[in-house]
């Protein structure tokens, strides 16, 4: 047992504790619990226990509770879908987001596959110029000299930095990734009015004959400002199951696509920052997705590039991935009640970093201070720009969908969950105990608390080699399509 061990000679801390693992009565339990993770980063720590009972011959058909765990806990997968927290977790979630939109693009998951002949654009949608930044122009295929008049790199640190610093309009850029979220819901409610004006019918004629459906993914560009890429698609009255009337065009939709962005607007009054207009840039780009493969876009392609940037956040333009308001006294740099006294952990200024602190470009260091100063701001409270200043002030959903562009990423975590359940009781059977036949007279109850996150030092060795291992099998998969594709 652990408590026989000397380990003092041990310097190592992580070493140590997977030596006391190792060492459980049950160590082969702990490793299948963390190889079942996949190698996730941060998982959850559960304590409880669930019992499920025959109430007719009040005999319990399954039981299980931590406390029969070696480590007395039991670990659960994160699900965070950003790449920069949990490479592994985000992994399944892109997976599932490529199956939710290729479901939408060509049938499967409940979806009928006469999708595939529906009229389909893939749009992508930018934020307007706040000043010149150095890029990388081509024209007639060749590249460019910046602005600047030098050849950049792909991976040049200047790149969406400002040619002129001082002239830039900060407050513009981190206003405009605050309302991104809000531009996009106005700009589907004009496209269905633009749709309908260009047929010539109305808007109830509209909605009697044609369903406008989409899937959208938000990405940061080098400069620090969202761009949304998303699938549209026009059905028949009762959605993917009927295809819609014959006026209903792919280049109807186009128009109607460029219309709707030309013509959605917000106001934005402020006395500190002056009154201001949130449109969409000028750079748009539709584009017909064509089915069966016989263009450049093809349905896979498609559900490829939203799911890759689906998992990505604002880390993806050299920015932070956690928030920088002062958790004990919630951003307010004041804590007590009555009688308010300074936070003694963020002295009162309402962050948990520093500003100077913060291992980022003076570019984006900028735009998280603009969107801290305008959050102080009475006409800006609502945005909470405070909290959503390492997001460069955007604070909508990376992905979305309308209701009826196809499958959920719920209803595909209870495929996945339906099919462990199966394959656990197939294993149950193997073992000799067969489910009751009468199912009806089960009552399951539960009892589960939040323990921590993440693993023990030595957890995170064993969590290791698993990543290694996965990363080990991809690489393989992936050298053997290669080869396979060379061959053919």
């Amino acid at each position: 047992m652990t408590r026989d061990l000397d380990l003092r000679h041990v310097i190592s801390p992580a070493v140590r504790d997977l030596i006391e693992l190792a060492n459980l009565q049950d160590f082969d339990r702990v490793r299948e619990q963390i190889n079942r993770l996949g190698g996730c980063s941060a998982p959850v720590n559960l304590v409880g226990w669930t019992e499920t009972r025959d109430t007719k011959t009040d005999t319990v058909i399954r039981a299980y509770a931590t406390a029969d765990e070696p480590t007395g806990r039991l670990l659960t997968a994160c699900g965070n879908r950003r790449s920069s927290r949990c490479p592994a977790c985000s992994r399944i979630y892109a997976a599932d987001t490529y199956h939710l939109v290729r479901a939408g693009l060509s049938g499967g998951k409940n979806v009928a596959e006469t999708v595939r002949t529906h009229p389909r654009l893939f749009v992508t949608l930018t934020a307007p110029s706040f000043g010149p930044v150095h890029n990388r122009p081509t024209g007639g295929g060749k590249p460019r000299p910046c602005r600047c008049g030098q050849h950049h790199s792909e991976d040049a640190a200047l790149l969406g930095t400002p040619l002129n610093p001082r002239a830039y309009d900060y407050a513009g850029a981190v206003l405009w990734n605050a309302h991104a979220g809000a531009l996009w819901s106005r700009f589907t409610t004009y496209l269905r009015r633009e749709l309908a004006q260009y047929l010539g019918i109305t808007q109830k004629a509209l909605n009697a004959s044609v369903r406008v459906s989409f899937a959208k993914v938000a990405e940061y560009q080098k400069r620090g400002l969202v761009h949304f890429h998303a699938v549209v698609r026009l059905d028949g009255p009762d959605g993917h199951t009927s295809a819609p009337p014959a006026f209903a065009t792919a280049e109807a939709l186009t128009e109607a696509v460029q219309r709707a962005c030309a013509r959605v607007a917000l106001t934005l009054n402020s006395d500190a920052v002056g009154d201001r207009i949130i449109r969409w840039g000028t750079k748009i780009d539709v584009r017909e997705i064509t089915a069966l493969g016989d263009g450049e876009l093809t349905d896979q392609r498609v559900a490829s590039y939203v799911a890759k940037y689906a998992t990505k956040s604002a880390e993806g333009s050299g920015t932070v991935d956690r928030s920088l308001v002062c958790a004990p006294c919630s951003g307010r740099g004041t804590v007590g009640g009555r009688v308010k006294d300074l936070c003694s952990h963020c002295e009162g200024t309402g962050r948990a970093e520093s500003f100077a602190d913060l291992r980022v470009q003076t570019h984006v260091r900028t735009m998280i201070r603009t969107a801290w100063t305008l959050g102080g701001l009475p006409e800006f409270a609502h945005l909470k720009l405070t909290k959503w200043a390492h997001m460069l002030g955007f604070r909508g959903h990376f992905s979305t969908k309308s209701r009826a562009y196809s499958t959920t990423l719920g209803a595909l975590r209870d495929v996945r969950r339906s099919w462990r359940i199966a394959q656990a009781e197939a294993a149950r059977e193997r073992a000799g105990h067969p489910a009751p036949a009468d199912t009806s007279t089960l009552v399951t109850e539960s009892s589960w608390a939040f323990l921590a996150t993440g693993y023990r030092p030595g957890e995170e060795l064993l969590a290791n080699q698993t990543r290694h291992e996965t990363e080990l099998a991809r690489a393989a998969k992936e050298r053997a399509k290669t080869e396979g594709q060379v061959w053919a």
